[in-house]
C-alpha cells in the first residue's frame, strides 16, 4: 500500500472509528481520483443490499479523503475540512462490495479554491462522488458535496 493510501486509511480508522467497523479500505490514490472500498457484509441491510447510510458515509469520505490528500500534495496541512452540504441519489441498489470514487474537479475550480483559501483562510469546493458495485461501472450512487476548508 502506498504511503498516502496508508496514511489516509489509518487516519480515518483512528479519527472516525465507524470507518473501521464498516471495513472501509483505501484502494487507490492519484491526484485525479480517490477510490475507497466498502464490503457488503459489514454494511448489509434487511434487503441484502448495502445500507443507504453506509453509502452516504462512503460518498462523503471519498470527497473528504480526496481533498485531504490533494491538500497534502500542495503542502497545506494546517486547515480543517468539513462537509457543509451534500446531495445524494441512489439510482441502483448495491448488491456487492462497493467502490466509492471521487474525481478531481476541473483545474480552474481547484486553483480558485486554493487562491481563496490562501487569501482568506476559508474556501469552499464542490466535489462529486459516485459509488458503483465492484463488478460494474454503472453508478449506483451519485453524490455532490460542498466541502469547506478553514484555518
Amino acid at each position: 500500500m502506498s504511503r498516502e493510501r496508508q496514511h489516509l486509511e489509518s487516519m480515518l480508522h483512528h479519527d472516525i472509528p465507524l470507518t473501521r467497523e464498516m471495513g472501509l479500505k483505501v484502494l487507490d490514490w492519484q491526484s485525479a481520483q480517490l477510490r475507497l472500498q466498502l464490503p457488503l457484509a459489514a454494511n448489509v441491510n434487511h434487503k441484502s443490499t448495502m445500507f443507504g447510510g453506509s453509502l452516504y458515509c462512503a460518498a462523503v469520505l471519498a470527497g473528504w479523503g480526496w481533498l485531504h490528500l490533494r491538500l497534502r500534495e500542495e503542502g497545506i496541512d494546517e486547515g480543517h475540512i468539513v462537509i457543509q452540504e451534500g446531495q445524494i441519489s441512489y439510482p441502483l441498489p448495491v448488491t456487492t462490495d462497493a467502490i466509492a470514487l471521487c474525481a478531481a474537479p476541473d483545474e480552474a475550480q481547484w486553483r480558485k479554491f486554493l487562491a481563496m483559501y490562501r487569501r482568506h483562510g476559508r474556501a469552499r469546493l464542490t466535489l462529486h462522488t459516485r459509488v458503483v458495485n465492484s463488478d460494474s461501472d454503472e453508478d449506483a450512487v451519485r453524490f455532490s458535496g460542498q466541502y469547506v476548508l478553514h484555518r
